[in-house]
């Protein structure tokens, strides 16, 4: 059973014509995406109280960076999760507190800061990382693996499109 984003009902500018929103791929898409973001954000809750129980749901992603991109300033963090200044400050000094990250000063601006993952950090956030590819895998198992990559490849492609 599939969610509706807007209860059924036609959203604003559903009715333009020539755009193709009032066509049935771009209703199934809006349908499809709004479930799976759904699902996301429940899920990236649980991802986060799963690193640690006083995480915000809000920081997972920011941890997930760090895992990623390794040391980072502060304020390509907060471009990158769109937020301002004082908004990262914030979520830096509380994941800072919870001894998941730690903040040095750049030694090439000593007006900017470099966050990265504590040892702690990397641990946990790897461990609930892993487990999260494991539910993936069990919950695909029955996909052709040519499948899982092609899904890949057209989410990125989407996510790419969505940043223009």
């Amino acid at each position: 059973m599939h969610e509706d984003a807007n209860g059924g009902g036609r959203g604003v500018g559903s009715g333009v014509r020539g755009s193709g929103v009032d066509q049935p791929e771009f209703l199934a898409l809006e349908r499809e995406l709004t479930v799976l973001l759904r699902r996301a954000r429940a899920n990236q809750g649980e991802m986060a109280r799963e690193v640690h129980p006083d995480l915000e749901s809000s920081a997972y992603g920011l941890l997930v960076r760090l895992d990623e991109h390794g040391r980072q300033r502060a304020t390509e963090l907060a471009a990158y999760i769109g937020v301002g200044k004082a908004t990262m400050s914030r979520q830096l000094r509380a994941l800072e507190d919870l001894g998941l990250v730690t903040r040095a000063p750049d030694p090439a601006d000593g007006r900017a800061w470099l966050v990265e993952l504590t040892d702690e950090g990397r641990s946990r956030v790897g461990r609930v990382r892993d487990a999260r590819r494991a539910r993936y895998a069990g919950r695909l198992a029955d996909w052709d693996p040519r499948e899982v990559s092609e899904l890949a490849r057209l989410l990125h492609q989407l996510n790419l499109g969505m940043e223009k």
